[in-house]
C-alpha cells in the first residue's frame, strides 16, 4: 500500500511546487490535484456532499489549472507520481489534452496518471457543450481517442463526440499505458465503466465503508475478463492501523490524505506529523 497527498489547489496557501517537493522528501508516493474550469453561479446541479447548490469549500471557485500545477511539480521533483483527483477531460479538446498529458509524461520521465471524473457539476459541463446525460459516453470516447494518439504513429478516431482522421502526434508518453483512474461513487455503473475503459477507482470523500464496493468492483473486473486487479485509491482523513490493514487486505493499493488550507509553514508541519504517524503504524 502506498501513501499519497491531495492538494486542493487555489490562489492562496501553499504552492504546488512546495507541496509536491515536500511530499516527495517525506516519502509520499503520489501527488494529486483537482480541476474545475469554473463554477456557474446559477446551476441546478447539487454538490454531492451538501445536497444543494452550496459548496463545502470556496476553493472550488479558486482552483488552479491542474496541468500547469503538475508541470511545475514535475520540475522540482524526481520520483513522485503526478496525478489528478479528479480532472474533467471532457471540458477540454481531446487532441490538445492528449498532447498536454503526453508532454507532461515525456518531460517528467513517465510519472503521469490521469484521475478523471464524469462531472457532478452538470451545469459546468453544459457550458463546455457536453450533454450531461452523455458525459460517461463522452469521457469514454475521449479516453479511447487519447490512447490512440499516445500509442499509434498514425492515429485516427471515429465516435459520436470525437472524430478525427489519421494524424501524427508526438511526443508519445514514456509509459506504454498512462493509467486512467475514475473518481466517482462506487456504483455498479461506475465499476462497469472502469472494467471496460479504466484502470482503477478513486473513492469519493463521503465513502468510508468501502468493503462491499471493493468486492463488487473486483467481481465486475473479473467478469469483464480483465487480468490482475484494478488499482484502488482510497481517500482518508486520519490514519488508523486497523482500517488501513483491512483496506490493504481488501485490495486498496493507495491511500490519499488532503492537505489543510493553511500557510506553507503549517502545511509542512502537517506533512511532518502525517509522515511520522504513518511510519509509527508499521503496516504490513
Amino acid at each position: 500500500m502506498r501513501f499519497g497527498i491531495v492538494l486542493f489547489t487555489s490562489d492562496r496557501g501553499i504552492r504546488p511546487t512546495a507541496a509536491a517537493r515536500a511530499a516527495e522528501e517525506r516519502g509520499f508516493a503520489s501527488f494529486f490535484v483537482p480541476e474545475h474550469t469554473h463554477i456557474p453561479v446559477k446551476r441546478e446541479a447539487a454538490h454531492p456532499s451538501t445536497g444543494d447548490a452550496s459548496l463545502p469549500d470556496d476553493r472550488y471557485t479558486r482552483t488552479l489549472d491542474p496541468w500547469v500545477c503538475l508541470a511545475m511539480a514535475a520540475a522540482v521533483t524526481e520520483r513522485i507520481e503526478l496525478s489528478t483527483a479528479v480532472a474533467l477531460p471532457v471540458e477540454h479538446d481531446p487532441i490538445t489534452l492528449a498532447k498536454t498529458l503526453a508532454s507532461l509524461d515525456h518531460l517528467s520521465g513517465g510519472r503521469v496518471t490521469l484521475g478523471a471524473g464524469f462531472g457532478w457539476n452538470t451545469d459546468e459541463l453544459t457550458d463546455h457543450g457536453v450533454p450531461p446525460n452523455k458525459r460517461r459516453t463522452v469521457l469514454r470516447e475521449y479516453v479511447e481517442a487519447m490512447r490512440a494518439l499516445w500509442t499509434q504513429d498514425e492515429a485516427g478516431y471515429r465516435g459520436e463526440y470525437v472524430s478525427f482522421g489519421p494524424s501524427w502526434a508526438w511526443p508519445k508518453p514514456v509509459q506504454t499505458h498512462i493509467p486512467v483512474l475514475i473518481g466517482a461513487a462506487g456504483t455498479e455503473r461506475t465499476f462497469q465503466w472502469i472494467a471496460r475503459s479504466g484502470d482503477g477507482w478513486i473513492t469519493t470523500p463521503t465513502e468510508t465503508d468501502i468493503s462491499a464496493r471493493l468486492s463488487m468492483l473486483k467481481k465486475i473486473w473479473a467478469d469483464a475478463g480483465r487480468s490482475g486487479n484494478p488499482r484502488v485509491v482510497a481517500l482518508d482523513f486520519k490514519p488508523d492501523a486497523a482500517k488501513l490493514t483491512q483496506w490493504a487486505a481488501e485490495g486498496v493499493t493507495d491511500v490519499l490524505y488532503g492537505l489543510p488550507d493553511r500557510s506553507e509553514d503549517e502545511v509542512l508541519a502537517y506533512l511532518d506529523r502525517l509522515a511520522a504517524k504513518l511510519a509509527e503504524l508499521r503496516l504490513p
